[in-house]
């Protein structure tokens, strides 16, 4: 693992929508979703969306270095309905990433179980024999000179899993510093992973709602 130094960006957090059951937010890359052990590490999502909406409360997380959309509850119900949604894969979500190299294939999908590495905690692993389903699907959209855009679509939400799995294909991601070999880590000066929609069912009446925030790079 590279060593790192916790420096998240400053600035407001950009609210896509507000009701009085839920928030989506898009989040910056290099801020924790909720507060770290070490004092130096409190600083992070829900604090900040907390000091605008002090009944808001994380739902779901995004790793440090992965920007994009969220949704934060505002209510017990909405926390409960939502998250259900999440353990129940009822929620659809969407990234873009640019990775290394060009695949051969234009999509596929990649089905490998990931467990927790844990002497290298908090790296993840690939095991056929301990390790919990992952699965995810994905797709290019651009190539460039060794650079390739894909559009990746989990159908589950194992920790570090976009991450792993690009890398097992052989394509890691751009920036990635806990995965990535030094080419593909140098190659951009943050991880090119973002949330770009998530869809799910209003917790107030259970209408289908789909929001999007656009991929910055």
């Amino acid at each position: 693992m590279r060593p790192y130094s916790y420096n998240p960006p400053i600035g407001p957090i950009e609210i896509l929508h507000a009701d009085p059951h839920f928030l989506i937010i898009n989040k910056p890359p290099g801020l924790l979703s909720v507060a770290g052990k070490p004092d130096s590490h409190k600083d992070c999502l829900e604090l900040r969306i907390q000091r605008q909406y002090q009944d808001a409360r994380i739902i779901h997380r995004l790793d440090m270095d992965t920007s994009g959309i969220m949704v934060l509850a505002r209510t017990s119900q909405a926390h409960r309905h939502i998250g259900l949604q999440f353990e129940n894969r009822q929620i659809t979500k969407s990234y873009c990433a640019l990775v290394w190299g060009v695949p051969q294939e234009i999509s596929g999908q990649i089905d490998l179980p990931l467990i927790c590495d844990w002497p290298n905690r908090p790296l993840q692993k690939v095991d056929f024999d301990t390790g919990k389903s992952a699965q995810t699907k994905w797709q290019v959209s651009e190539t460039r000179t060794g650079i390739t855009r894909v559009d990746l679509r989990p159908k589950t939400g194992r920790s570090h899993q976009l991450r792993v799995h690009m890398n097992e294909l052989g394509h890691p991601i751009l920036g990635d510093r806990l995965y990535a070999h030094d080419q593909a880590y140098n190659a951009a000066k943050r991880m090119m992973l973002h949330a770009q929609t998530l869809a799910f069912r209003h917790p107030d009446g259970g209408k289908h709602l789909r929001f999007t925030a656009p991929c910055p790079f």
